[in-house]
């Protein structure tokens, strides 16, 4: 598998050659490891890295130290997957060099309509949404940048939360170590699970990522629009247990109006909305000392137990009981 890491000013060298070792590592364990993948028969490495810069030269990283390359865009060469990682963003939340950044999107472009698959880490989405690759696609995005690519590209539509989503030939990531996570990803895909679990344990990571809700704050999603602020506040302090129809109503418009709103501003349905809302909340209460379970879920507006319980997995990717322990582990409460 032939793989492109894109190189730009302010790129994270972290980022790349965590990228290249770590494509690296997956080949070692491929060829150490008889039979745990049918990659294992190949007489060369299954992942074949090279990092390209728009003239071929080194460019500078986001602090200032030199990132080697190995190609050049006009090179034409083919490529299976390119990755753009993670890099330094501008007070506006922008990559610092914006001549780079169109150069880039249009090479990437390029070789996705000829049917190379492409990835987006972190701010590296950012190169694939100046492509108009995100457009109409579902995303992921780092949590603290989603209110600039919702606002910048309105046409793409990243998933809150998600820590790696793939649409039709696109892969995105959030977080700037993310890179681990599509690594895993791609080596799950491309050698099997049982590689990408080795993979995992050689670098002492996590083989399954976590939700980006963990570490986002309270509300911040809905902290730019008033509608969102308002009906956040309607079910996190006013009336959990709320249906759609009463938020609805709460809101002056009707159901379908509302329908309408949520799907432009968070795409997603209010009844995703008011359970997301209701189990932000649960994650609070959850890391006081002395909360039970069962005390949550009923100041959260449910009856039954087992319905929270599955809410609560459905929205964080754990249960509550694992996030507590995952909240003392971090030396929280």
């Amino acid at each position: 598998m032939r793989i492109a890491l894109l190189a730009m000013p302010g790129s994270m060298k972290s980022a790349i050659a965590g990228l290249s070792d770590m494509f690296w590592l997956a080949n070692q364990v491929i060829a150490q490891n008889p039979g745990v993948s049918s990659a294992s028969v190949l007489s060369e490495p299954l992942f074949n890295v090279k990092v390209i810069s728009q003239d071929g030269q080194s460019v500078a990283d986001a602090q200032g130290r030199p990132i080697e390359c190995d190609g050049a865009f006009p090179d034409d060469e083919t490529f299976d997957l390119i990755i753009a990682s993670g890099m330094r963003l501008d007070e506006e939340k922008c990559p610092v060099d914006r001549e780079a950044l169109a150069d880039a999107a249009v090479w990437i472009k390029a070789h996705a309509l000829r049917g190379t698959r492409v990835a987006g880490a972190c701010a590296g989405g950012f190169v694939l949404a100046e492509a108009g690759l995100l457009d109409g696609r579902k995303c992921a995005t780092t949590w603290w940048l989603y209110h600039t690519l919702t606002e910048r590209y309105p046409r793409a539509k990243p998933i809150w939360g998600r820590v790696l989503v793939e649409d039709d030939n696109v892969i995105t990531t959030g977080g700037p170590l993310s890179w681990v996570d599509l690594v895993l990803y791609v080596v799950r895909e491309c050698a099997g699970p049982e590689a990408a679990r080795l993979t995992a344990d050689m670098a002492v990571a996590d083989s399954q990522p976590l939700s980006q809700q963990l570490y986002a704050p309270a509300g911040f999603r809905h902290s730019r629009h008033p509608l969102l602020i308002k009906a956040e506040n309607l079910v996190r302090y006013q009336n959990p247990s709320i249906t759609v129809e009463q938020l609805a109503a709460a809101l002056s418009m009707t159901s379908r109006t509302l329908n309408r709103k949520m799907a432009e501003l968070v795409h997603e349905s209010p009844k995703t909305f008011i359970t997301r809302v209701r189990i932000e909340t649960a994650t609070l209460m959850l890391e006081k000392p002395g909360s039970t379970i069962y005390q949550v879920a009923s100041a959260c507006g449910y009856s039954d137990e087992t319905a929270f319980r599955r809410a609560f997995g459905t929205i964080m990717g754990m249960t509550p009981g694992n996030y507590k322990e995952w909240v003392r582990s971090r030396g929280g409460r």
